[in-house]
């Protein structure tokens, strides 16, 4: 009995230890969070991060380029793999894309966060393409769209920080 009763003690002080760590490493991450904010500088009024800025033309010109697709969908003239694309499709992501451009050109925040959930995508689907890869070139290219997206999720992340979720107004 007296070796349950010990063993039942270490196992609450191991316990008890582990929700010390916890406790003191959310309080260090805490402070690392806290730190990293106050280093934070908020938008003047009217000002854009520049990685918003990119964003948004290249979402502008992704954008055009599926308005196009889609009009070329529509009339027949693009097949792929023997079949015609849905133009619906096309029209749908195009104009997801321009409302996209438009709100990170306002500097809105569901616009950079809409377009970093597209960007994880295009990660997503450029690093599965890697696999049926035919030739160099097409591995090339493949890889240059996860360097591109890769680099512009993460520069958006510190200006995500700076545009900050808008206040929701109260119900009156």
């Amino acid at each position: 009995m007296a070796r349950r009763e010990r063993q039942r003690a270490e196992r609450q002080k191991r316990k008890a230890r582990a929700v010390e760590r916890r406790e003191s490493m959310a309080a260090k991450s805490e402070e690392r969070n806290r730190e990293a904010r106050e280093k934070l500088e908020p938008l003047e009024e009217g000002e854009r991060p520049a990685i918003v800025t990119v964003g948004a033309v290249l979402s502008a010109i992704i954008a055009v380029v599926f308005w196009v697709s889609t009009v070329l969908a529509a009339t027949g003239h693009v097949t792929v793999r023997g079949s015609h694309p849905s133009p619906i499709a096309a029209g749908l992501l195009a104009a997801v894309l321009t409302a996209m451009a438009w709100g990170m050109w306002r500097t809105r925040y569901w616009a950079v966060l809409g377009f970093q959930a597209f960007l994880a995508l295009a990660l997503l689907s450029a690093t599965l393409g890697l696999i049926q890869v035919e030739s160099w070139l097409e591995a090339a290219g493949t890889t240059l769209v996860i360097v591109i997206a890769g680099a512009l999720f993460y520069l958006m992340i510190k200006a995500m920080a700076r545009i900050q979720m808008p206040e929701r107004r109260r119900r009156e």
